[in-house]
């Protein structure tokens, strides 16, 4: 029989009771059926001093502290060398017009126009900007900093986007970017067509190649192909804005222009008959390429990843220079030479935090 009605002390050895009954062979009535039903309904009780308790609840919580505190020092240290070594392995080295003095396009240029000297990724910018703002809504530019693969070295991928300095990722990537993407500077270029045109109209000259250059022309980047830059690489160029001031008002106007980066340019590009620029690469996928047609004869063409397209005289075409792309003028020399204006914007899809960043890291050296 089980034996034993205190709930307290006596529980233990009464379930040791039980346990030994019911696997025996003894006999048992209908009072000890009451009894067992009613020790199993109660609850069983572990005598844990309290004190013992919350000290041990008190070691655990500081325990998993600690674990989160290192972790988060370990992943900010690694973080930290990542973007060191990645600004020492990206790092450009370019003659004007963006090309390497080899000839060859440099790794981070795009040669129309010129992005004149590549920064690359300068750790210790990026090291203080942590320090001073938080990385809060900025996570792909910090994969981007540590050297996420660009989409062409993937495997299986053509190639025809490889940005060469910076690939920022989950950006929506296309050849050619719709205008309403970015309305507002699209259509106050557009409605500046006559002064920009007007103001190319003063600087321009017979670009025969006889003559030396006059003054805020560039070196040709390939033959037959000349620019004027108000802008190189982030930097106003101030005597060019002086001689156009139409242009330079419409460029003050702009809401997306990429006027403190290096990443941005402005200016007129001029391609004459039979000029062609072979296919290159620029260097970020986070901006849009605008060109603004001015003077645009038969025979020329732009091709962006495969894509073709022409201009039109009066109107913007917006690309994504970091597909691969070629500018063919194929026009007879009565033509006379392609001129276009054009401006660099931010990629409608780069958040306004993510813009604040990359203006930080890749500022134009004073």
């Amino acid at each position: 029989m089980w034996k034993g009605n205190s709930p307290g002390g006596n529980q233990g050895a009464g379930m040791e009771g039980a346990g030994g009954e019911l696997g025996g062979h003894g006999n048992w009535g209908r009072e000890d059926a009451s009894g067992l039903l009613a020790r199993a309904s109660l609850p069983i009780m572990f005598t844990w001093p309290l004190p013992l308790a919350s000290s041990a609840l008190t070691l655990l919580l500081g325990a998993l502290t600690s674990l989160f505190l290192w972790y988060c020092y370990r992943l900010g240290s690694q973080d930290m060398q990542v973007l060191g070594a990645g600004s020492s392995a990206v790092g450009v080295s370019s003659g004007p017009g963006g090309c390497s003095k080899a000839g060859r396009p440099s790794p981070g240029s795009s040669r129309e126009p010129g992005e004149g000297h590549g920064t690359g990724l300068a750790s210790s910018r990026l090291r203080a900007y942590a320090q001073r703002y938080s990385w809060a809504g900025m996570g792909r530019v910090r994969r981007a900093a540590q050297g996420g693969p660009s989409p062409g070295r993937g495997p299986g991928v053509l190639g025809i986007q490889r940005p060469g300095l910076l690939f920022l990722p989950d950006l929506p990537s296309a050849p050619f970017v719709p205008r309403d993407a970015q309305r507002h500077d699209v259509e106050l270029l557009e409605s500046s067509f006559p002064a920009i045109l007007r103001d190319f109209g003063a600087v321009s000259w017979d670009f025969s190649g006889t003559t030396s250059l006059p003054p805020g022309w560039s070196p040709p980047l390939a033959p037959g192909c000349y620019q004027l830059l108000l802008y190189q690489a982030g930097q106003r160029q101030p005597s060019n804005c002086r001689r156009c001031p139409g242009t330079y008002r419409a460029l003050r106007a702009l809401r997306s222009f990429m006027s403190a980066n290096t990443f941005g340019n402005a200016g007129f590009s001029v391609l004459l008959p039979g000029a062609q620029l072979e296919g290159c690469c620029g260097p970020t996928n986070a901006r849009v390429r605008c060109h603004l047609g001015l003077k645009i004869p038969p025979g020329c063409e732009l091709v962006v990843g495969g894509e073709p397209q022409c201009w039109a005289e009066g109107h913007c075409l917006l690309m994504d220079d970091s597909f691969l792309h070629t500018v063919t003028h194929n026009g007879s020399p009565e033509d006379g030479p392609r001129v276009v204006f054009i401006v660099d914007l931010w990629h409608p899809n780069v958040a306004g935090a993510e813009r604040q960043a990359l203006d930080y890291v890749f500022a134009p050296d004073p």
